[in-house]
């Protein structure tokens, strides 16, 4: 398997942060990060939070996910030696640990917690650990921000052979109908 279950939760959690909590632009329209009551809203979406998630907690995803953005796009540009120094000080901040952790009835599992294992603070350690072990193993390259027009959201490819180029199917499909349509202005001529 090419990431365990874990692993691919926290990446998966990485890039939902990145994209529900960042502006830039979101398959091709402008996009603006919620604030107050819609941000609380989106990182409920976006790790399925519960309903007691408050408003500084949100505050503090929204500057994890700033700094995950940052990583986000020095690992898709092949930037690891700016990557690096910026994840670094996330995981210094959030004072990630690994410690073992399960459930009633299931298997021991290796957890990240954060300094003061606050849902924000867990969550932003968690998501720096996914991010560290992607980059500090054979899956830097398997991050990435979208390459279709007016969309800089990022995601993980999770494919068998690393060629995803867009963070949705949405992306893709706008940009295929932009060749075709190009190709067929051409004949046209």
């Amino acid at each position: 398997m090419l990431f365990d279950s874990h692993m691919r939760t926290l990446l998966s959690a990485s890039a939902a942060l990145v994209n529900a909590l960042t502006p830039g632009e979101s398959h091709g329209r402008r996009y603006t990060a919620p604030e107050g009551a819609e941000r609380v809203a989106a990182v409920r979406e976006a790790l399925s939070a519960g309903p007691d998630l408050d408003p500084a907690e949100a505050d503090l995803l929204a500057g994890t996910a700033r700094a995950l953005r940052t990583i986000f796009e020095a690992a898709a540009a092949d930037r690891l030696d700016d990557a690096v120094p910026a994840l670094n000080t996330l995981l210094r901040e959030t004072g990630a640990r690994p410690q073992l952790d399960r459930s009633p009835g299931e298997p021991w599992q290796v957890h990240f917690h954060g300094a003061d294992d606050s849902y924000a603070v867990g969550w932003s350690a968690g998501c720096a650990t996914g991010l560290a072990m992607a980059l500090g193993g054979d899956y830097a390259g398997r991050l990435g921000v979208c390459a279709a027009p007016r969309c800089d959201r990022v995601y993980v490819d999770t494919s068998r052979n690393a060629g995803r180029q867009f963070c949705s199917t949405a992306c893709q499909n706008r940009v295929k109908t932009a060749v075709f349509r190009a190709r067929r202005a051409g004949e046209d001529t």
